[in-house]
């Protein structure tokens, strides 16, 4: 794991990598540039829960509360969080939660044989889990989009190897859970 960055490095970084995902992939059609920036700031915000409540043993709904009512439209670390769509935060959250046995076992299939899900770093499984259920349950939301995002987060909270290995991961999911016809 790198050293954690600033949550304005991390923003800048979402940022930069938006600018450049609109300029390769395009961006979801139905959302304008602001609910695009919300939605990012929500998938970092739900790895965050995600693995809060890993390591504090909360519940789902006690984690989302907190961050609706303490984290979003909040200063931390100095720095307002941009807007955040707090109604697709809560759905990631809730959704990983409620699927986390199926999410599990299709990021495994994506892992080496010898590897297990409680081998992995608490945030590594938070994205990948955050990122396996937006693949398998948001299919409105275009596959590049997801995996471009999560590998980005990835990139903010670790080298590039483990980026890589997010960007592996998810992309074996994405063709699991959306075949091409």
């Amino acid at each position: 794991m790198t050293e954690p960055a600033s949550l304005k490095s991390v923003l800048e970084q979402l940022a930069e990598a938006e600018k450049r995902n609109l300029a390769e992939v395009g961006a979801e059609p139905q959302l304008t540039s602001r609910q695009r920036r919300a939605r990012t700031v929500a998938r970092l915000a739900a790895v965050q829960a995600l693995y809060q409540m890993e390591l504090a043993g909360e519940g789902v709904d006690t984690v989302i509360a907190e961050f609706s009512n303490h984290r979003f439209d909040a200063d931390i670390e100095g720095e307002a969080l941009a807007e955040a769509d707090e109604a697709y935060f809560a759905e990631i959250v809730r959704g990983v939660v409620g699927g986390q046995r199926d999410i599990d076992a299709a990021v495994k299939a994506r892992l080496a044989s010898n590897w297990r899900m409680e081998r992995l770093d608490s945030t590594l499984r938070a994205l990948l889990r955050a990122g396996a259920w937006e693949l398998r349950e948001r299919q409105d939301v275009p596959r590049e989009i997801v995996l471009d995002e999560y590998v980005e987060l990835a990139k903010a909270f670790f080298d590039d190897a483990e980026a890589k290995f997010v960007n592996a991961a998810l992309d074996g999911v994405a063709r699991d859970a959306r075949p091409k016809s």
